[in-house]
């Protein structure tokens, strides 16, 4: 008989995007939280054949998101800052929740903009859900 609590993983559909602190849209698919160190090889001319591997300059990958289409404007216009060149760096969040809806992991990323938004795929011959793709570059990730 087991004697501990039982803790089962997060849901990964179970999550909110905010910006500002707002949250801005419920979306399908979120990918891109990356947070990686370049390596740098290193050897001095008098040591042997092996080399040291120093680190080097942080890294983070675009921020993906992917949402149902739907004709509210405020991503539209976050992306149209940039276009008309006066970009709108903003925190956010992307917040994973647990089976209660209350926020179990929080990844936050600092200084994003917009950097692609991408309307959906029309197809006459489908009945899927016309999905909207949102791409955000930022300069910081962490886990909270």
């Amino acid at each position: 008989m087991a004697t501990g609590q039982r803790k089962d993983p997060f849901s990964a559909f179970n999550f909110q995007v905010q910006i500002d602190g707002v949250t801005v849209a419920g979306f399908s698919e979120c990918s891109g939280l990356v947070a990686e160190t370049e390596i740098i090889d290193y050897r001095n001319g008098n040591e042997d054949i092996t080399k040291r591997r120093l680190p080097g300059l942080k890294k983070y990958n675009n921020i993906v998101l992917k949402r149902g289409f739907t004709n509210t404007k405020d991503l539209w216009n976050w992306r149209k800052t940039v276009m008309d060149g006066k970009t709108q760096r903003q925190a956010g969040s992307i917040v994973l929740l647990d089976e209660a809806r209350q926020p179990a992991l929080r990844w936050n990323f600092s200084e994003g903009w917009a950097a692609k938004l991408e309307g959906p795929t029309l197809n006459a011959k489908n009945n899927e859900v016309a999905i909207e793709t949102l791409e955000i570059v930022h300069e910081g990730l962490e886990m909270a």
